[in-house]
């Protein structure tokens, strides 16, 4: 195993959770009778820059197929995010007519909707069909590829540089991270802007968010790698703020490295020094991250023993693939858990992949009354619970697993 960055030989443990399938490869019903393509999920850390990352055994194409299931725009939450990204981005750095907007996995059109509402010129560059075509459908020009240096350079070429390049939640999607990196460095303009928004390494430890583990998330982040990924391939971080959203997440502001067209803040700085304080140098921080994950696994396991003990029915909510990670960590079935509810029409009448329980509409939810519903997707309980608050009328109780288990009316 070599670093995806520096390319370097030694490493240490961080995770280890076993064989596991692609966790957004839902299944249909004639998948059932076949076995299952599982992968080791196990991720390292490099000593030489501290990027934590996964142990590749398959390509990127295994995990993001023409039929991905993920759709951004099934969370009012995080709709309500993008929005207000536009927003803030549109005043900060005066975007308008005579501007371009880009995002890198543009998904369904969750987030370039606004921009295009705003009047504001824009396209997407996004590899999965089927969310492309639905962005299409939203009336987003979409290029319908994976990106890296060699189709920025095609864009730029064809006089398509951005003045704003967004990429939420996909920096940590990558197997060549120094490539892709260095295709916002090509695509932006002299002046140009680029936003990344990650899942924070820290919050993941910090919060035992063992379950945001899975293939398609090749590396784990902090600033202190990502400064460094950026320098090497031609961009400078400038700015850095945080955000709720996933657990804890980082959005990082960064510019040409040729041009410097943006003053470094403070910010950055004082992050760093967050994050040596707490330890994201040194091997000691990485270390108990596996012992926390296994007992948040076994306290659900008992949970769902005592449950089945007591002849109550659970069933859960949001076939998220952190959802996927917790169940196959776990060794949960359908014994287990009855069915998974999900409001997006392209996992409904499928299975969850490896524990293969059924995915069904909320319909079902209220027709069933489980005595029990586990939140997959914990990132957004709130917004959940409150979509859910019937449940109370029959005396269910909501039921996390992360960060530790909790049970709640």
């Amino acid at each position: 195993m070599r670093c995806r960055h520096c390319n370097g030989a030694d490493f240490i443990p961080f995770l280890d959770l076993g064989l596991a399938p692609p966790s957004n490869s839902y299944l249909d019903a004639a998948a059932l009778s076949r076995p299952e393509k599982r992968y080791p999920l196990v991720i390292r850390t490099c000593t030489g820059c501290w990027l934590t990352q996964t142990e590749d055994f398959a390509d990127r194409e295994e995990f993001f197929s023409g039929d991905y299931a993920y759709f951004s725009s099934f969370s009012r939450t995080w709709l309500d995010h993008a929005k207000t990204y536009v927003a803030e981005m549109q005043d900060r750095f005066g975007l308008g007519a005579h501007s371009l907007v880009a995002e890198i996995a543009a998904n369904d059109g969750y987030l370039l909707q606004y921009v295009k509402a705003h009047g504001i010129p824009c396209y997407g560059v996004e590899p999965t069909h089927n969310t492309a075509e639905a962005a299409r459908a939203r009336g987003i020009e979409i290029v319908e590829d994976f990106f890296g240096a060699k189709l920025a350079e095609r864009l730029a070429g064809e006089g398509r540089q951005a003045d704003l390049i967004a990429a939420n939640n996909v920096l940590a999607h990558v197997p060549d991270i120094n490539d892709f990196v260095a295709g916002f460095a090509g695509l932006l303009k002299p002046a140009g802007v680029a936003t990344f928004e990650f899942p924070n390494i820290l919050e993941m430890v910090r919060g035992n968010q063992f379950d945001t583990a899975y293939h398609e998330h090749y590396s784990y982040l902090s600033l202190l790698s990502v400064e460094r990924i950026f320098a090497a391939n031609g961009l400078t971080v400038f700015d850095v703020g945080v955000t709720p959203h996933h657990g804890g997440s980082l959005r990082v502001y960064a510019c040409r490295s040729d041009h410097r067209a943006h003053a470094v803040r403070p910010a950055v700085a004082a992050m760093i020094g967050v994050e040596r304080e707490a330890g994201l140098g040194g091997s000691a921080f990485y270390a108990g991250f596996q012992a926390s994950a296994e007992a948040a696994r076994d306290a659900f396991r008992s949970f769902l023993a005592d449950a089945h003990a007591a002849g109550l029915k659970v069933a859960a909510y949001g076939a998220a693939a952190k959802g996927n990670t917790l169940l196959n960590f776990a060794g949960s079935t359908a014994d287990d858990i009855a069915f998974v509810v999900d409001r997006n029409p392209a996992k409904q009448g499928r299975f969850m992949p490896g524990s293969r329980i059924p995915i069904v509409d909320e319909a079902h939810l209220l027709s069933e009354q489980p005595d029990r519903v586990v939140i997959l997707p914990w990132n957004i309980e709130t917004e959940i619970r409150t979509q859910l608050s019937c449940i109370g009328d029959w005396g269910g109780q909501f039921v996390t697993a992360i960060p530790k288990l909790a049970i709640r009316s």
